[in-house]
This record gives structure tokens, C-alpha cells and sequence, in this order.
């Protein structure tokens, strides 16, 4: 587990770093979307990754590696924004975010190591494909839990959604680092 931990850590890292680089640039302009445009922004992603694995050609520069980080930073900005008011300030300074950010992160790695010991490390032997469905997946039901204005009668709600959507795409890159996926 340790190296999985490791891994984990060693990925929600660099996505960190890039999210706090791009925050010092744009403010938090993400504080506008609604939930249903972090699903979209989200789904975007999913949706690019999903077109390169079908047709094995890309003509915009950014890799498949990009697009995971982008999925999970957009994950942590959606689990951020169910935190945050809607009608809290949307100007929030960089250590404000970055504390925002580690708590979602710390949530995150603590349910993935969870479901990690109970599920036996099986991601280790799953297909790009299925992370990218399973994220695909995962934004439909946000998408209808958002339809039916947050309510669900038995079902997770849309947190546990992001935090799944966050855990596949660290998943991902990880196998990427090692080589056994498309980059």
C-alpha cells in the first residue's frame, strides 16, 4: 500500500502545484461556475479523452496525461464549490484555496486507501478505457442528481461522485507514470 500511497501523493502533488500556479494567474475564477458547468467542464475532458482512445488521433496539443490532471483538479473545484456558499466572495486568496484544496485532497486519499484495501488494488489491472468510462459514468449521475435538484432517494450524492471521479483520475496517471497506459 505503501507505494500506492506514495504514488498517490506523489501525483496529487504535481496537480496541486499546477492548480495553485494557475490560481496565482486567474484568481478563482472557477468561483462563477455552477455545479452543472464543473459537470460540463468535466464531461469536456472525459468526453476528449474518450475520442482519442476511439480514433488513436488528437489535433489539439494537450496530452491524454493533461486532461486526467485536468479532470482532477476540476473534481477538486466542484467537492470545493459544494463547500463554499454560493454566495460567498468569489475572490479567494491563493492560502484560502490551497487549504480548500488539501482538505479535499486529504478525503480523498483517505476513501481511496479504504476502498483500496477492501477492493484489493484491482484498478491496477484496469484499462484506460474503464477509467474514462467510469468517469463518464460518474457525470451522468451528477448530471441527474443535479435534474433532480440535488435529491436522491438511496444513491450517494455528488460529492461522492467527484471524490470517485478525483480517485480514477489519479488512478490513471499513475498507470500512465508506470508506463502501461497511453499518455
Amino acid at each position: 500500500m505503501s507505494t500506492t500511497t506514495d504514488q498517490y501523493q506523489a501525483v496529487v502533488e504535481r496537480s496541486r502545484d499546477l492548480f495553485l500556479k494557475k490560481t496565482r494567474d486567474y484568481g478563482t475564477s472557477w468561483r462563477v461556475y455552477r455545479p452543472v458547468s464543473v459537470a460540463d467542464q468535466l464531461f469536456i475532458k472525459a468526453k476528449r479523452i474518450r475520442t482519442i482512445q476511439e480514433t488513436g488521433r488528437q489535433m489539439v496539443g494537450d496530452s491524454i496525461s493533461s486532461e486526467f490532471t485536468g479532470i482532477l483538479n476540476y473534481a477538486v473545484i466542484g467537492l470545493m464549490q459544494l463547500e463554499l456558499s454560493p454566495t460567498a466572495k468569489e475572490d479567494l486568496g491563493v492560502e484560502e484555496v490551497q487549504q480548500l484544496y488539501d482538505g479535499k485532497i486529504k478525503q480523498a486519499g483517505e476513501l481511496m486507501a479504504k476502498k483500496n484495501h477492501d477492493y484489493g488494488e484491482a484498478w491496477r489491472d484496469m484499462s484506460q478505457e474503464s477509467f474514462t468510462d467510469l468517469i463518464l459514468s460518474k457525470l451522468l449521475r451528477i448530471r441527474q442528481i443535479l435534474a433532480n435538484n440535488g435529491a436522491t432517494l438511496v444513491s450517494e450524492g455528488i460529492d461522492a461522485n467527484y471524490f470517485d471521479i478525483l480517485n480514477y483520475a489519479v488512478f490513471a496517471l499513475i498507470l500512465i507514470g508506470e508506463g502501461k497506459h497511453r499518455a
